[in-house]
């Protein structure tokens, strides 16, 4: 039989279970905290249910003490019960890789009910300690922030199931956060010319010595050797769509030969790879959760001839392989591997860093060297550019980027905007001032 109290506006119920090997009597316990919009019989009828359900779930074994239950066997439980169900995969995935990466080791071991604010205030100020990352360093206060966003949620749920009373991790103080434009790299006009112009090189590879294998099976050596070549078609490709469309990684790697329309020199935006990690770490394809992102952007004749060129290459690949060709079944990928497997999400990094670096290695003058930014900077050189064009609206700058409000295109490119209104502001000087002296004639 349950006992209920009232405690302020909710109830605190108890079911006892029999008793434990000490002749100690077992009791369960959860929280109920009724609707304030429910008339008392509506209340009166929601509390009758939520006791009798709890009642049977303790009959059956099947509630969980967060007295007794760590955040381990916690965790294990939310994934399946709730991330798996009702979640995307690769937000799950994303919640595994913080869980496993630094939550976990460091809180796995605590009973849910024993961990106060003080424990994870302690763990996220540890986050933004030097040495908190792989490398040695500190995370940001954006990394900091989705490592309590991941406790949150989690924590979250167990109140909802009754696990625990109430969520420690709304009494955190998080870092201050820098603002978005502080993070933004990008090529200047001239930098980014610079690199287009870069693609079309020949750069030298130096090869280890390494063994073969011959016709007849016989292993044979191969000497360290070096040899100029081009950059890959494809990968010129990559790097163009990505400075003249703005497009995200997994957007580039999602296109399908059906997104390209030679007709109007456009590309179709309707699915974007990820990757799922943990065991598989694999690639999937997955719908744009905003419909902002789902979009057409026109690029340059330029790109769209570069396509053509890219499309005889992958068919005469493909004829070249035969049955060795091991393309997707259900998607037809622009950007593949030697085999016709989709391209990985790192290749397209580290292609980039690459091309940086043999060109830089050309260029005796460091002032004329390129800066190591990141692939997803050349996202924020495209919109870059295009504001300080002139002659772009934000509106259509936003639009071209996936965003769902243009408030998130100006508060990412402020450093633009800062730029045009200084412009705007010296041009207004200088019409008032010309309309003063001839006013004055």
């Amino acid at each position: 039989m349950a006992t209920v109290k009232q405690r302020g506006n909710g109830y605190f119920i108890t079911v006892s279970c029999g008793y434990d090997i000490n002749g100690k009597q077992i009791r369960k316990t959860a929280t109920f905290t009724p609707d304030p919009k429910m008339t008392a019989k509506q209340q009166k009828k929601a509390l009758d249910k939520f006791v009798m359900d709890f009642e049977e779930k303790v009959k059956n074994g099947e509630v969980l003490d967060g007295r007794h239950i760590t955040l381990l066997d916690f965790y294990n439980k939310w994934v399946n019960e709730y991330c798996k169900i009702h979640l995307e995969e690769t937000t799950t995935a994303w919640y595994d890789d913080l869980f496993q990466g630094q939550i976990l080791p460091a809180l796995g071991h605590l009973k849910m009910s024993d961990i106060k604010p003080l424990h994870l205030q302690t763990f996220l100020n540890g986050l933004s300690k030097e040495g908190a990352t792989v490398d040695g360093g500190a995370y940001s206060p954006t990394s900091v922030k989705k490592y309590h966003a991941a406790l949150s949620s989690l924590f979250t749920m167990a109140v909802k199931w009754g696990i625990c009373s109430d969520n420690p991790t709304k009494k955190v103080t998080l870092p201050k956060q820098k603002g978005v434009a502080d993070s933004v790299q990008f090529f200047t006009p001239e930098q980014t010319i610079t690199f287009l112009n870069a693609l079309n090189n020949s750069y030298a590879t130096t090869y280890k010595g390494h063994t073969r294998v011959d016709d007849t099976g016989k292993p044979y050596t191969v000497k360290e050797y070096t040899e100029k070549r081009p950059i890959p078609t494809q990968i010129k490709l990559v790097m163009n769509i990505a400075v003249y469309g703005g497009l995200r990684l997994g957007e580039i790697l999602g296109l399908t030969w059906d997104c390209i329309d030679f007709n109007n020199n456009t590309l179709i935006i309707n699915k974007s790879v990820a990757r799922v990690k943990g065991g598989q770490n694999r690639q999937i394809v997955k719908v744009p959760k905003n419909k902002s992102s789902i979009r057409t952007i026109s690029v340059p004749a330029s790109v769209m001839t570069l396509i053509k060129f890219w499309r005889q290459e992958q068919s005469q690949l493909k004829y070249a392989l035969g049955d060795k060709w091991r393309g997707s079944t259900e998607y037809d990928f622009l950007f593949i591997q030697r085999d016709g497997k989709p391209m990985n999400l790192s290749t397209p990094y580290q292609a980039f860093k690459d091309i940086i670096e043999k060109y830089n290695r050309t260029v005796a003058d460091e002032a004329e060297k390129l800066p190591s930014i990141r692939f997803h900077d050349l996202r924020h050189t495209s919109a870059t550019l295009l504001i300080s064009s002139k002659k772009t609206d934000v509106k259509t700058v936003s639009s071209r980027l996936g965003h769902a409000q243009t408030s998130t295109t100006l508060n990412i490119y402020a450093h633009s905007y800062k730029t045009l209104d200084e412009t705007a502001s010296d041009a207004l000087a200088d019409i008032l001032e010309t309309a003063t002296k001839k006013q004055a004639k």
